[in-house]
């Protein structure tokens, strides 16, 4: 399996809240964020990781290139910054092998374990064009509804919450190349910017998404979000 990781976004949020320190590089449970992914996408058989970001976070930048000899699998440094996450997802996507792929962004926090069974499972489905990873915990602040059929496979996403909900994306994408790379070209030429235009330009296209619940997942985006994510690691 391959992997990416957009952490090209600006944390500006963190740092109007006093966290000096680039968010990929935040502390969480004695690693900073970007290196406990690099870890667990090892730990997932791992064969080639792309990473992108933003070309003010320097300090990002030189901490990739000086902990890449350590890794045992390519890590591919797209340094670049970029006007949209679906902009940084189009830059990584052409940096990825033909095949199955992983990709999420640096502050999504989630259980190791339930991560490696949905890597598993996406990596031994032949039906389905694509495993979505979903939560039941809302803690975005613009959650991105998904409805799904009787076999969870995603039928439609939607802005504005419903009586009959069950998931909210997790900002976790398995997908393939090249067919993803594809309709990202074609969302990018069309204006898009956001990643929830591309998952429904996906549906629309027909992609057979099937959504896979991970648990509770964390996105740290705010000061007080670090504390929940070392409760959620330190959870069983």
């Amino acid at each position: 399996m391959n992997f990416a990781i957009i952490a090209a976004g600006e944390g500006s949020r963190m740092v109007s809240e006093g966290v000096a320190m680039p968010k990929p590089l935040v502390d969480i449970d004695g690693r900073p964020m970007v290196r406990r992914l690099l870890d667990i996408f090892a730990d997932c058989g791992a064969q080639v990781v792309a990473v992108i970001v933003n070309q003010q976070m320097t300090e990002v930048a030189d901490y990739l290139r000086h902990v890449a000899s350590e890794l045992p699998f390519e890590l591919r440094l797209v340094v670049q910054s970029t006007p949209s996450s679906m902009h940084s997802f189009h830059a990584l996507a052409w940096q990825l092998p033909e095949g199955k792929f992983v990709m999420t962004t640096v502050d999504t926090i989630f259980h190791p374990e339930a991560f490696s069974r949905y890597v598993l499972a996406f990596a031994a489905d032949t039906a389905a064009d694509g495993y979505m990873g979903v939560t039941t915990f809302i803690d975005d602040e613009r959650p991105l509804y998904i409805d799904v059929d009787n076999q969870d496979f995603i039928t439609a996403y939607r802005d504005e919450s419903s009586d009959h909900d069950r998931f909210i994306s997790a900002g976790i994408y398995g997908l393939s190349n090249p067919g993803a790379a594809a309709v990202l070209n074609r969302c990018i030429a069309a204006s898009m910017a956001r990643m929830r235009r591309f998952q429904r330009e996906l549906v629309a296209e027909g992609w057979r998404l099937k959504a896979y619940d991970l648990g509770k997942v964390i996105d740290v985006d705010h000061a007080a979000d670090i504390v929940v994510a070392k409760q959620l690691i330190n959870s069983k």
